[in-house]
């Protein structure tokens, strides 16, 4: 009778159990694209050079809320970044990170980096700088950048 009341109590909680977990989703899809605006040092640590980036490559935005040419190129970056079935020449995913150059760390980046002009982008693979372009290019130009990293 004892066993009886034991598989009574373990149906009853493996039923009441079954309910949450068929809500809970995960999901790891590398394809999912990440923008990261206004980075501070450690994310720029840790999307460029960590783990995440591994399989991934990073486009970095450095910028500054006067600068025309930079408020022209954003809406073309963050498009990228929305974008699922955009990917790098290389195959990889690509993702956006915004820094701006007035910010204590986007300062201390600028002088690591040598940014002498903005909008400058760098793209970052693996913790490497691979490639970059300055100024605001058009769409078109944006994407044969990607197409060459």
């Amino acid at each position: 009778m004892a066993s009886s009341l034991v598989l009574r109590a373990f149906r009853s909680s493996k039923a009441s159990s079954a309910f949450p977990r068929s809500i809970r989703t995960f999901s790891a899809s590398s394809s999912c694209l990440g923008h990261y605006a206004d980075a501070d040092f450690g994310t720029f640590k840790k999307v460029t050079s960590g783990p995440q980036s591994e399989g991934r490559l990073v486009l970095v935005d450095f910028y500054a809320e006067w600068c025309g040419p930079c408020h022209v190129l954003s809406p073309i970056l963050k498009s990228i970044s929305s974008d699922p079935n955009i990917k790098s020449g290389s195959g990889l995913p690509v993702d956006v990170m915004t820094i701006n150059t007035e910010s204590e760390d986007g300062m201390e980046l600028s002088q690591k980096y040598k940014i002498r002009a903005l909008p400058t982008v760098i793209a970052f693979r693996e913790g490497q700088n691979v490639m970059q372009f300055v100024g605001a290019l058009p769409e078109a130009q944006v994407h044969d950048f990607l197409g060459k990293v």
